[in-house]
């Protein structure tokens, strides 16, 4: 018995050194202990006979490091049941991520360590907000007052501002766009959700453009709703025509009906802008299929040459969403607009209530200049920079050697260039998302890759690849001469011995997925 308890005395003793190997000290049972203490106070030594308190210490010692195993054993085995049942939905597993916050990251990284990085890979103007804007927040800050909520909808001065927008920039009248079917937002990205909680439940089927905005595809996931992927035509559109053709092959396939379709004019990343004739014809289809359109305008006001139109022009039941983050160059004051039809202004209100209760008041408050005679002046200037870093991006692509099987979206608006550069200039493993690392680690120019923007289940986004101007002139001037230099330099990985070495590299990267490594 004696000999017993001293072989399992010695085995607890082990067990609890290999514990304070791994961790200095390990916390008491609730009276206290320190068991670095304890040991160092407890003396441990082979019982002899008639020797009650050197076994009663060991048995005190057995005892209490048992108690701590199993309760230690215990703690874990319930965190690891509790771990267990906390997961991520499945909701969440929808959401790809962004391959252009990749490169974003590791573009800062990169000038963090002093290297001259060109950010051409975000839509995010290089200018504040205009002077004007800026000091009615200085000013709003500056009084006395509780910076409170708004109604839901937001500030009515601000609404009425947006009304006027489209009388003036559209010529619609004002019981077109009345003030109490407007809804400010907090951002674009606040509107979509609200829409689509609002127009569609989960199992509905949604229309998107094969090639768009990701968060549309991403955000209606999120919400249970299934994707119709429509193919834009040979100018990079998605016009009547082809959403014609999609509904035809889902009634031929007895396909779930289209319940509704988003799509930007000008669009992300193609720059494709509808003409009016175009966007009503769309409109039309949707109305006569009882399609819910949703028109993205946040690209509004950064257009070169081709005639703007909103929905708003050619259906009462479209919804329109706006930004102040583009034209108005607002990224950050996180505000939006929404034009709504009557039927969905309860279910508006009521989930901007619950979601967002109201958008940023200070941003509010300073939007309302946004119209000022200043701030326009101000925000046209802007343009004109666009416009000249448009012009030189256009103009070097189309001097670039050995370039000539690249397509080219048509820009006609917006803040992107997007490029196609066609199956010969890429392979297996040296695809544009490949290429913009390349880029980015070499000459330290920071593009996107198309496959944040493509249809997942084609090939097209390791095909193409986006340039953004937004970061001005002198930015996208040397981007493009570093460019340059770079595009023989992949031709020759696309087509040489780094050909060869990375197929074997995705060959073992493919090996070891399905090993489970």
């Amino acid at each position: 018995s004696s000999c017993l308890g001293v072989l399992l005395s010695s085995f607890l003793r082990f067990v609890f050194i290999l514990f304070l190997w791994q961790k200095e000290s390990i916390p008491g049972d609730g009276i206290g202990w320190s068991w670095m203490d304890l040991l160092k106070t407890t003396t441990i030594t082979t019982p002899q006979k008639n020797t009650t308190t050197s076994t009663h210490n060991f048995d005190v010692l057995t005892i209490v490091i048992t108690a701590q195993v199993v309760a230690m054993t215990s703690s874990a085995a319930m965190k690891s049941i509790e771990s267990s049942r906390l997961v991520q939905s499945q909701r969440a597993n929808k959401v790809a991520p962004f391959q252009v916050m990749e490169i974003l990251q590791r573009a800062n990284e990169l000038q963090e360590e002093g290297k001259d990085v060109l950010h051409c890979e975000v839509g995010q103007p290089s200018t504040g907000a205009p002077r004007p804007v800026a000091e009615a927040a200085i000013a709003a800050l500056s009084e006395n007052q509780v910076m409170g909520y708004t109604d839901a909808f937001g500030l009515v001065a601000l609404r009425e501002k947006i009304s006027q927008h489209y009388q003036d920039r559209y010529g619609l009248s004002q019981d077109e766009v009345p003030t109490d079917r407007i809804v400010v937002t907090t951002g674009s990205s606040g509107g979509f959700l609200l829409a689509f909680s609002a127009c569609f439940d989960a199992g509905d089927t949604v229309a998107v453009g094969s090639c768009g905005y990701p968060c549309y595809r991403n955000i209606l996931s999120a919400l249970g709703c299934d994707i119709a992927t429509v193919p834009l035509n040979d100018e990079f559109k998605l016009t009547a025509k082809e959403l014609a053709a999609e509904i035809r092959r889902r009634e031929e396939r007895k396909d779930p009906r289209i319940k509704g379709l988003i799509l930007s004019s000008p669009g992300n990343p193609t720059g494709a802008m509808l003409s009016p004739n175009e966007l009503e014809e769309l409109c039309k289809l949707c109305e006569d299929q009882n399609i819910q359109f949703l028109s993205d305008e946040i690209y509004h006001g950064i257009t070169f040459g081709k005639e703007e139109a909103t929905a708003l022009k050619y259906s009462s039941n479209a919804v329109i969403i706006n930004s102040f983050s583009k034209y108005y160059s607002m990224c950050g004051w996180r505000l939006g607009w929404m034009v709504i039809p009557e039927h969905l202004d309860r279910p508006i209100n009521s989930l901007q209530q619950n979601m967002f209760i109201s958008a940023p008041t200070i941003s509010q408050r300073a939007a309302i200049s946004c119209w000022d005679a200043d701030s326009i002046a101000e925000l046209e200037g802007h343009l004109d920079r666009y416009r000249q870093c448009r012009e030189v991006i256009l103009r070097e692509l189309a001097n670039f050697p050995l370039f000539e099987d690249v397509r080219i979206s048509p820009a006609d608006g917006g803040l992107y260039i997007y490029c196609d550069v066609g199956a010969r200039n890429v392979a297996d493993g040296f695809g544009t998302v490949n290429m913009c690392k390349c880029l980015l680690e070499e000459e330290f120019v920071a593009f996107t890759p198309g496959i944040d923007f493509e249809d997942p289940d084609d090939t097209f986004g390791e095909r193409r690849f986006r340039i953004s101007y937004a970061g001005g002139l002198d930015t996208v001037t040397q981007a493009m001469a570093r460019f340059k230099k770079f595009w023989p330099r992949w031709l020759e990985k696309v087509n040489g011995d780094d050909r060869q070495m990375m197929h074997i590299i995705v060959l073992l990267q493919s090996a070891e997925e399905a090993s489970g490594v």
